[in-house]
């Protein structure tokens, strides 16, 4: 393996690969697995340069070392402050008036005649300005987006060179015509999907002779961070974990509904909920309701270190949700040998084989997925069995280093022989963009694009 990664950091290098990262929020909790991305493609010898729509969730004392290192490699957009932005639209008018206005008139095109959408795409397009004269300025001519992809498509028809972008699901592809999901196909060099299932909506949305540019660009962890933790045969209580934000997409009534059925049952469980979010209170209130105060804990936000040291007590993870991506927070157990039980949805089968890498229930059924809980409770066989072979599925199929060099390939694939491989030294700036961080937590859930209209 490290053979090979050094070959491909040779070919990188040699390609001069070269690129802007955009993204909406950087770095977060709720998006640790881009972190990852951009930090491995740069050992790969790619030269990647970050720019963040916001700022960073949380105060740089509270980050991982990585992630304080990526707090001073950023540029954040809404740091410039209204005044910096002001100063950045007078200065595309006057330089570049044509290519100013033909970007205004196609975001104001987007949000056909929607009062709401006309001021978020004004938004959009303010943000695509400061970031095309970022990149202009750095001679970045290639960038690829996560969660950003709107202010991306904007900026396209604004400033040369390319873009393409990561579509990870489920939200993007909840209203693609309201996200504007063909035109942004057909805007990219290319769309990487995280699985086959992703893979299918982005087909479903856009016309056929788009297709050719649709990449399958799994996501990956690092299974030597995330080692096998300490099994216990008969755990008292038995811990299962839920890690993720707290909003309702990730169905955690469903899992209360599930964990009263087995303490009901005489069961002897706790229920662990790692993360946070709007939905918290109304949680609070359902654990109280359901007398179930003794066996939840909520544990709040914790950065990647502490998620990893919870790790280590769990004797299962759980996962309702109604609607996921393919859930990062799912490797991360499966490679710590911890057995998961998640809902049967989008691209989850593709990560877990039902009954051999772990189990799988059909979403919104509490019963189901308390009867899986209790299979798991019953059977340390089966535990320690789902557990090994987890951690294998992710060894083999979702290894960061594997994925992250087939990203990298896909990268040099598409942009090969394009003015995106160029490098040399960037103009003096022409604007003093900011690289210090005052914490405006996105509103955004991380799916959609952020926008300055959300300070």
């Amino acid at each position: 393996m490290l053979a090979k990664v050094e070959h491909n950091k040779e070919n990188a290098a040699q390609a001069g690969l070269r690129l802007a990262y955009l993204v909406s929020q950087y770095p977060t909790v709720s998006h640790t697995f881009i972190l990852r991305e951009i930090r491995y493609l740069r050992q790969l010898g790619c030269d990647v340069h970050v720019i963040s729509i916001s700022s960073a969730d949380r105060p740089p004392e509270k980050m991982t070392p990585e992630e304080a290192d990526e707090l001073g490699r950023t540029v954040y957009v809404k740091a410039i402050g209204l005044l910096g932005a002001l100063g950045q639209q007078c200065a595309m008018l006057f330089t570049h008036p044509r290519s100013y206005v033909q970007g205004l008139y196609y975001a104001l095109a987007l949000a056909k005649l929607d009062l709401r959408k006309t001021i978020r795409c004004l938004f959009y397009f303010a943000e695509a300005v400061i970031v095309g004269r970022w990149m202009r300025r750095e001679q970045l001519t290639h960038v690829h987006i996560h969660f950003s992809s709107t202010v991306g498509l904007i900026m396209r028809r604004m400033f040369p060179g390319t873009i393409s972008m990561t579509l990870h699901g489920t939200d993007e592809f909840v209203d693609p015509v309201g996200f504007w999901l063909a035109d942004k196909v057909a805007a990219a060099s290319f769309v990487c999907a995280i699985s086959s299932y992703g893979r299918s909506q982005i087909m479903y949305a856009s016309p056929p002779a788009e297709w050719s540019k649709i990449e399958v660009a799994p996501l990956g962890i690092d299974p030597a961070l995330f080692n096998p933790r300490a099994f216990r045969e008969r755990p008292a209580p038995f811990e299962v974990f839920c890690v993720g934000r707290l909003v309702p997409v990730k169905a955690h009534h469903i899992l209360l509904a599930a964990i009263e059925l087995l303490v009901r049952a005489g069961r002897d469980v706790r229920l662990h909920l790692v993360g946070d979010g709007p939905s918290r209170a109304a949680l609070e209130s359902e654990v109280a309701a359901r007398g179930l105060q003794a066996c939840v804990v909520f544990e709040g936000w914790r950065n990647q270190d502490e998620v990893r040291v919870l790790y280590e007590q769990a004797d299962a993870f759980a996962l309702a949700s109604f609607a996921e991506g393919v859930p990062v927070v799912l490797m991360e157990a499966m490679a710590m040998e911890i057995p998961c039980v998640a809902t049967r949805i989008t691209g989850i089968p593709e990560l877990i084989r039902d009954g051999i890498e772990g189990l799988l229930v059909t979403p919104s059924d509490e019963a189901a997925l308390a009867e899986a809980l209790a299979r798991l409770m019953d059977d340390a066989a089966l535990r320690r069995r789902l557990g090994q072979a987890g951690r294998q599925r992710i060894i083999e199929k979702y290894n960061l280093a594997r994925n992250s060099e087939h990203l990298a390939g896909i990268f040099r694939r598409r942009l090969a022989g394009t003015p995106a491989m160029w490098g040399g030294a960037p103009r003096a700036p022409e604007v003093a963009f900011t690289q210090t961080r005052a914490t405006v937590p996105a509103e955004s859930d991380g799916a959609l694009d952020d926008s300055l209209a959300k300070v």
